[in-house]
């Protein structure tokens, strides 16, 4: 089991960002970070190597979530993944490319936190 479990939500819309943030904040009881974009993201992944789960969305400027995730695979392999898209054609590119995990938008929040917690729960990576 993961202890203290630490999780950046990556989403560029705004108001998904702080639904989601304070979703995972108040019922899985998380410490939360959040980004507008994949490259912000990146760059605080860089300097903080202590992130447990990264939930990104696909589509955002800058860095895309798919190339959020090659990076993190490559550097931080240990790093969970989780990915949100609208279009289901995203899941196998996600799948191909190291996720953990993928969310077919729009979800129920009950998805997002089963998910969760069974990474919590086992505490690696599938």
């Amino acid at each position: 089991m993961l202890a203290n479990v630490k999780i950046i939500v990556v989403e560029d819309e705004t108001t998904i960002r702080a639904f989601l943030a304070n979703a995972l904040k108040y019922c899985v009881n998380r410490e939360v970070k959040t980004f507008e974009n994949g490259a912000m993201a990146w760059e605080y992944l860089q300097h903080q190597a202590d992130v447990d789960i990264v939930i990104s969305d696909v589509d955002m400027p800058e860095i895309s979530g798919i190339e959020l995730l090659k990076n993190i695979k490559q550097q931080f392999p240990s790093v969970i993944c989780i990915i949100m898209s609208g279009n289901p054609l995203n899941e196998a590119l996600a799948l191909e490319n190291g996720a953990d995990g993928f969310l077919a938008k729009p979800f129920k929040l009950r998805n997002l936190f089963e998910i969760v917690q069974t990474f919590v729960i086992n505490g690696t990576p599938s």
